[in-house]
């Protein structure tokens, strides 16, 4: 059963009301203040299409936006690892994802939670990143962005040699992430600036992609997608809202930019749960976001047989 919110007491109402007129007097400076009002009350206010909603501050901070998270794309690498995982709800799935990870990745390696936006899976993200220091960093933005700002934004944060964009649907059955941290150690590679779960390759004329690997791959899919973060800064992501195609859409714009994509030899330990991002979104935005991406896509590939790769 879903929790009734609090009401919240008159005072907190009234500067509520207050800041709804500044806004609609566009007086910004004092919608802003009385927003730290409220905030400095243990409120939360909302602003939406049907005017505005409140609720209990949490306890974490939360950012305005994905604009305002740290940027450290200067910043030498500080550590092997890192998993970015984009939390847009579902708590109980985001609860299984990391659980999975702290059980099977190796030790080093942390895990990022994005909260975009605010959803019913922030408490799920403060109590994995309280319950689980060092291993689990906590980050919450009021502002919900897309899918290539967001992901954009988490790995202009990091600072790890190897970034992973994982899809909280993608559950760990074993130590799944070494092998795709082994792809980057061969020396005789360095070429090599992606590995991941599941590859893909051209198919039909451009028109679709089909399931390919293991060995080098024309795409990677963002289910379980490393990267080496040296090389992903110089190939800004798609700015995509949806995810779908905006990962095939990477893979070629790195292998543009010359580097490789591998799918590790032998099945890896992984398994795929309900794909939330994709069954439960509005089907109307999911074909329009996916048909605009995927345009774009072929817009600018469609044609260069010099990144597909030999057929056996």
């Amino acid at each position: 059963m879903t929790a009734v919110p609090p009401e919240p007491p008159a005072r907190v109402s009234a500067l509520a009301e207050r800041r709804a007129q500044a806004r609609a007097a566009r007086d910004f400076a004092e919608s802003d203040r009385l927003r730290e009002e409220l905030a400095e009350a243990g409120w939360v206010v909302r602003d939406g299409p049907d005017g505005y909603s409140l609720a209990p501050r949490p306890p974490y901070a939360v950012l305005p936006s994905v604009a305002d998270l740290p940027r450290r794309r200067e910043d030498a690498d500080a550590r092997r690892c890192t998993v970015g995982l984009l939390v847009e709800g579902w708590p109980d799935d985001v609860r299984t994802c990391v659980e999975a990870l702290l059980t099977h990745a190796p030790p080093d390696v942390v895990v990022v939670l994005l909260e975009n936006g605010p959803t019913d899976a922030g408490a799920a993200v403060h109590e994995l990143a309280t319950a689980h220091p060092g291993r689990v960093e906590e980050l919450h933005v009021e502002r919900a962005a897309g899918w290539g700002p967001a992901r954009q934004a988490l790995l202009d944060a990091d600072v790890a040699a190897v970034h992973v964009l994982m899809d909280p649907s993608t559950v760990l059955e074993g130590d799944a992430l070494s092998p795709l941290l082994a792809a980057f150690d061969d020396d005789d590679d360095p070429a090599v600036v992606g590995a991941g779960w599941r590859g893909a390759a051209v198919q039909d004329g451009w028109r679709e992609f089909a399931d390919a690997g293991p060995g080098e791959v024309e795409a990677l899919l963002g289910y379980l997608f490393a990267v080496r973060r040296s090389a992903a800064l110089q190939v800004p992501l798609p700015g995509a809202r949806f995810y779908r195609n905006a990962d095939l859409e990477w893979s070629f714009l790195l292998r543009e930019a010359g580097g490789r994509l591998v799918v590790p030899p032998g099945p890896l330990p992984v398994r795929q749960d309900r794909h939330r991002g994709y069954h439960d979104s509005d089907p109307a935005r999911r074909d329009k976001e996916s048909k605009r991406t995927y345009d774009r896509f072929l817009q600018r590939f469609r044609g260069r047989e010099d990144l597909r790769l030999p057929r056996s």
